[in-house]
């Protein structure tokens, strides 16, 4: 049985450029890390694998070649396999060209049964759809908002699901895909020793041609019904008042202030 984990690479700052024709950010020369919520999904699988040894973990990530970098990370945390998801014709891809690329990477790589494990949202984006989607594509059942997987077997799992309103129980047949929240484990830090285990491993790569879909009108920006209209960054404004006065001319001024700026109504 598989245990597939989707990661991302993420910008490792918020000082990231915007390209202002395609409204995508620029990460080429930006220092980069495995996106957070992720880490949660990976420490996930290898405790999965750990009560089920059968299992075996592999972490695939879509990016530029650079990507790899989590991988290697991703090797040294403790997985089994790794596959890189790359083709400058995957570039500029929304949340369901991405999730597209993705499900056919899977199918790509010869997944059938088991299970696929994201984080609930990464840090670039926070859509948390594209695990979902990735679902929907392959017809198999989903959960997000996972806090607990309480048990796990070859013919499912029973998973805590945090809801706006309530906390549910849940059993879900194998094969799904199971998007988990931060605090579900901690995760672990990567070890020296698998570092250099697998320093010269070799990270297969899968292209479009290699995908069961290879129309390269449904990847990328081509294939992405949504497209941004402007994106930036946030203003930074650091300027201040200091008033001076007795309490009740205060409060007055700043209740008045509350209701101009439209805090209150």
């Amino acid at each position: 049985m598989k245990i597939i984990v989707c990661i991302k690479q993420v910008p490792g700052t918020t000082q990231v450029d915007i390209d202002e024709e395609t409204g995508v950010l620029k990460r080429d020369g930006v220092e980069s890390k495995i996106n957070p919520y992720d880490l949660y999904a990976l420490e996930t699988a290898l405790r999965l694998k750990a009560s089920c040894p059968e299992a075996q973990v592999v972490a695939i990530t879509m990016g530029p070649p650079q990507a790899e970098q989590s991988l290697r990370e991703a090797l040294m945390m403790g997985v089994d396999d790794v596959v890189l998801v790359s083709d400058r014709r995957f570039a500029g891809a929304d949340v369901l060209a991405t999730a597209l690329t993705l499900s056919q990477a899977i199918l790509a790589y010869g997944w059938d049964t088991g299970l696929i494990l994201c984080g609930q949202q990464t840090t670039d984006g926070d859509t948390a759809q594209v695990g979902p989607e990735i679902a929907e594509f392959l017809g198999i059942p989903h959960a997000s908002n996972v806090t607990a997987i309480q048990e796990f077997s070859a013919a499912g799992l029973t998973a805590k699901v945090d809801l706006p309103a309530t906390e549910e129980t849940i059993r879900i047949p194998l094969p799904c895909l199971v998007s988990v929240n931060k605090g579900i484990h901690t995760p672990r830090l990567p070890s020296y020793t698998l570092k250099k285990a697998s320093r010269d491993r070799k990270v297969r790569t899968i292209t479009l041609a290699e995908l069961p879909d290879s129309d390269p009108a449904h990847y990328g920006l081509n294939g992405s019904p949504t497209q941004v209209i402007r994106i930036f960054p946030p203003e930074h404004n650091v300027a201040h008042e200091r008033w001076e006065g007795a309490s009740e001319t205060l409060a007055a001024r700043l209740y008045e202030n509350l209701r101009e700026e439209k805090f209150l109504v």
